[in-house]
């Protein structure tokens, strides 16, 4: 098993989620809001206010998905596809490996909690 996680534009979600359903053996996913910078460029100066230093967070979205070693691959390069624009900012996508998953559901009828 893996686990395959991704930082991403969050007007990318839907076309995403869209993109992924299709896919033979695409588990689900959780979504989350999430905000982030990444790191400093050469080409912006240097901030010179603790506000702005504050406030410089992007909105993202992350994603992560538990899935058999034979589909992450796939998961992998459609979520590199689909999410990219070409921009700096597109976000992050990796993979690790999982030992253990299971999932949590009810299999027989029984007395409530």
């Amino acid at each position: 098993m893996k686990e395959i996680k991704a930082v991403i534009r969050p007007n990318k979600l839907a076309m995403l989620r869209d993109a992924l359903v299709l896919l033979p053996g695409f588990p689900g996913m959780t979504v989350s809001k999430v905000e982030g910078c990444s790191a400093p460029s050469r080409h912006v100066p240097a901030r010179s206010r603790i506000k702005e230093e504050l406030t410089d967070y992007t909105p993202k979205v992350r994603i992560e998905i538990v899935a058999p070693d034979e589909v992450a691959e796939i998961l992998f390069q459609r979520i590199t596809e689909v999410a990219q624009t070409g921009h700096y900012g597109d976000g992050l996508v990796w993979v690790t490996d999982v030992e253990r998953a299971a999932f949590i559901f009810k299999t027989t009828p029984g007395p409530e909690k």
